[in-house]
Formats: C-alpha cells, structure tokens, sequence
C-alpha cells in the first residue's frame, strides 16, 4: 500500500504514480491544485503539491490508479486510539463496539481509503 505525504514534488509523486513530471504539471494547472514554491531549486520552478482531499480525489478518479492493486492514501498522523479521549461521546464508541466484524472491516477499509478527512467529508462535517 502506497502512501502519500501531505506535501509532494512534482518528481516525487510523478514516481509514485508511475506518470510523466508534465503530466503532474499539468493536472497542477488544469485543477488548480494547491502548491508553494521551493526555494533556492531549479530557478524558483520546483514546488511542493499539497496533497489534500481535492488531489487524491483527481488521483483516484484516474482509471489507470483505480485499476490498480495498490491503494494509494493520505498519510495521517498516528494517534493512540488505546485509551478513549474524556471528551470523545461514548455513544461513538458504543456504535463502533456494537459494529459487526464485517461493518468493522468495511469501516476499517473506509478509513484507510479516504482517511479522517475524507470521512468526515462524506458525513458532511468539513469545515
């Protein structure tokens, strides 16, 4: 499973997805993708992609990436989830508790696809 950062080169994630520098460049343009310069590199021209909700949703729409046995996702910070947060609802993780194995799995998977961001996307609970 292929992770991406949440801050990219054009290079680095042109590798990652098995596509041309100009083919990134051009999805930087035509989606009108979030990026910040690098300074000091190639003359000013290098920059960093912000890998958010919009460009894993472009990347994932791609038939070549669905088609693919890899998974590729936002990497997110690693939390401990072994002790409930005081202010976490207990009705949260009684739902959760009294999922199936299969709900849980399916769940699991969710996470893992869209990660917390896209979750709460599809919940309607974006900022």
């Amino acid at each position: 499973m292929k992770k991406l950062r949440s801050k990219m080169t054009t290079e680095e994630l042109a590798e990652s997805l098995g596509v041309a520098r100009q083919t990134v460049n051009r999805w930087i343009r035509q989606q009108g993708w979030k990026t910040e310069g690098l300074n000091g590199v190639k003359g000013g021209r290098a920059r960093l992609i912000h890998i958010d909700a919009r460009v894993k949703q472009h990347i994932m729409s791609l038939p070549a990436i669905r088609n693919r046995q890899a998974v590729y996702h936002l990497a997110e910070v690693t939390a401990s989830y072994s002790e409930p947060s005081s202010n976490l609802s207990p009705g949260i993780i009684e739902t959760l508790e009294s999922m199936t194995q299969p709900e849980q799995r399916r769940l699991d998977a969710l996470l893992k696809r869209e990660g917390i961001h896209g979750f709460l996307t599809r919940l309607g609970l974006t900022e």
